[in-house]
């Protein structure tokens, strides 16, 4: 493999991490990762868990039953029709997001992501939430749970999909000698320098 075929650069870096209005944020996992999903048949219940364990070894963070704080962290809701979220317990304390179903709605979305953080800024919970009656209806299955278990592993400001550069920018910014969370841009220089050694080492 070519040298350069597991880097990017740190423009690139850190377009993904910056959102609409100019702000950074790269946040990883703080905890393990204690996920559950509603809403699917079991058989492919065992594909998702499946990615999202893959994805977080690759990474290099664990995955547990039961989170000590929440119970379960990385939660993913799949629906045909955002109204069925209204059906979810409490659903506006979980999200801070009054009327989320109607926003959803009316903004024809296929799909919505937040995360909660700790103190020290690391990633304390992901939910996800899918409409599976849009343009999710025919995707497959299993490339679906890997886009979703990456997009859920930083702070991504943007859709991003599965690659080999993508999962070795995960796996650099799961290094612990980098800050857990960064909110200035420079930090994408550091994770540059850090996915350029990882490839000079493999």
């Amino acid at each position: 493999m070519d040298s350069s075929a597991l880097t990017m650069t740190p423009d690139e870096i850190a377009a993904l991490f910056t959102t609409e209005d100019g702000g950074f944020l790269c946040a990883r996992w703080g905890r393990p990762i204690a996920p559950v999903i509603f809403g699917l048949a079991d058989e492919t219940l065992d594909i998702f868990r499946a990615a999202i364990r893959a994805v977080a070894e690759d990474a290099g963070t664990g995955v547990v039953e039961i989170d000590p704080d929440m119970g379960s962290n990385m939660m993913t809701f799949f629906v045909r029709d955002w109204q069925e979220l209204r059906g979810v317990p409490d659903l506006d304390r979980l999200t801070d997001r009054p009327d989320l179903p109607d926003r959803l709605a009316d903004a024809s979305a296929d799909q919505y992501r937040l995360f909660r953080f700790d103190a020290d800024g690391g990633i304390r919970a992901c939910l996800t939430f899918l409409r599976l009656s849009g343009a999710l209806a025919d995707a497959h299955p299993a490339q679906l749970a890997e886009t979703l278990a990456v997009r859920a592993m930083l702070t991504f400001a943007r859709d991003v999909t599965p690659t080999p550069q993508l999962a070795a920018l995960i796996r650099a910014a799961y290094d612990p000698v980098l800050p857990i969370a960064a909110t200035d841009p420079s930090h994408a220089l550091r994770l540059a320098a850090r996915m350029t050694a990882s490839d000079a080492q493999g």
